[in-house]
């Protein structure tokens, strides 16, 4: 039976920055939901005694050892290698990896570079896992150590290639070897318009320490908040279910979805639910919202355009902004975005039309007006509302501050909820 895993990710692009570790995130995230104990993330970057140490490491603290990166065909390509030293076998040679790998060059019309029959070669005695969207496969190897049973899986670093693995091979792996016993139960909230330390206040004493566990993880703009219970099979469903109602009933409005959604699917599913058609005024959000939108397959049925409208003039000539509102209020301001949002539904025909304009930085901010200024409007049918933000950060964060508050005014106003309240938004 296993109970604790370590995760180790291999490669000198992480370790210096230019590549960011979301492997060991999904893989964290994959094992604890199967009911496996995360006892060490290590990273590690192309250096022989480096890699070598940190499987050290992580064999005396783990059960099972997750390994991502270091199998490709390159000469800094070094995991099996030393997996296969450490271990004490030889090396293998799989001619049916090698065809595989020599048909995939083939379909795509290229010629095989003989150093990526070097991803053909394994440990002794490891058992191949199929990879079937790269030339890197991976393998799990088994091993009695004086810490006791160790099951090694190394997979490949790039993450649409190890994700299908770890789910369709590795998991099922895992929940066979740990065997009936306690089980783990997770949900994720995802929420917006509620700081990190404001979300943590809410739900304080909601789960007491033998009930469950509770993680809050800042994942800009939005923060999750998970729920992890644990127990017999007969008995977690009804337990999560029931820390699940604490939960809404003390963050309530903020919680926009639950699992693995964005705020524009759940929009989307609302729009599409209440047969609703939305256009979006975009200025100091460039376009954000749009883009967001049409991420989601099918967003055309509900999702009719936006107008990118920048510049004064474009306000005034693409949506019928008044030249004099411009003029006595400013381009930024709650008058220009209610003729804003009144404009692009019109033009465009929908039910909703909701308009965002601000000062996204880092110039252009004054005493009135600094920088994180926006206005958001929304216009529906007999509703015509506006508010006023202050949003923090560099460009960037508040671009996507102002595109999830957009898209998170339609899901309030779907809902029937409150709009937001003017203030101060970090995140």
């Amino acid at each position: 039976m296993i109970e604790r895993a370590a995760i180790l990710s291999t490669g000198d692009e992480i370790t210096t920055g230019k590549v960011v570790d979301s492997n060991s995130n999904y893989l964290a995230d994959k094992l604890v939901e199967a009911g496996i104990d995360v006892a060490a993330v290590l990273t590690v970057g192309d250096v022989p005694e480096r890699i070598t140490w940190a499987w050290q490491q992580a064999m005396e603290k783990a059960d099972v050892i997750i390994s991502t990166g270091g199998i490709g065909p390159t000469a800094d390509d070094l995991t099996t290698e030393l997996v296969a030293k450490l271990a004490g076998v030889e090396l293998f040679f799989s001619e049916e990896v090698a065809n595989n790998i020599r048909r995939l060059f083939a379909s795509l019309n290229r010629t095989m570079p003989e150093n990526n029959l070097k991803q053909a070669r394994f440990p002794k005695g490891a058992e191949i896992i199929v990879n079937h969207l790269g030339t890197a496969p991976g393998y799990r190897l088994d091993l009695d150590t004086p810490h006791g049973k160790k099951h090694l899986i190394v997979l490949p670093g790039v993450p649409r290639e190890m994700k299908p693995m770890m789910e369709e091979t590795v998991l099922p792996w895992l929940r066979q070897m740990r065997g009936g016993g306690e089980v783990f139960l997770t949900r994720a909230f995802q929420t917006f318009g509620i700081s990190e330390s404001g979300l943590d206040e809410a739900v304080a004493g909601t789960v007491a320490d033998h009930e469950g566990r509770l993680a809050f993880r800042a994942s800009f703009p939005q923060i999750s908040l998970k729920v992890t219970v644990r127990g017999k099979p007969n008995e977690v469903e009804a337990r999560l279910e029931e820390l699940s109602n604490r939960i809404r009933s003390r963050v309530g409005s903020y919680v926009y979805g639950e699992g693995d959604v964005t705020m524009e699917d759940v929009v989307g599913t609302l729009l599409k639910q209440h047969g609703k058609t939305v256009a979006f005024a975009e200025s100091c959000s460039g376009g954000l919202v749009s883009h967001r939108l049409t991420n989601v397959p099918g967003s055309s049925a509900y999702f009719h355009g936006s107008v990118l409208a920048y510049a004064d003039a474009a306000k005034i000539n693409l949506l019928g902004v008044k030249p004099e509102t411009i003029k006595l209020h400013g381009s930024v301001s709650e008058e220009t975005a209610r003729e804003m949002a009144t404009g692009v539904r019109e033009r465009l025909g929908t039910n909703i039309g909701v308009a965002v304009t601000g000062i996204a930085g880092p110039g252009g901010g004054t005493p009135e007006k600094p920088v994180g200024t926006a206005f958001l409007a929304l216009a529906a049918d007999g509703v015509l509302v506006a508010r006023k933000y202050q949003l923090w950060g560099n460009r960037d964060w508040i671009k996507t501050l102002a595109a999830q508050l957009a898209l998170d005014w339609v899901r309030r106003s779907l809902l029937g909820i409150p709009i937001a309240e003017s203030g101060f938004i970090r995140r």
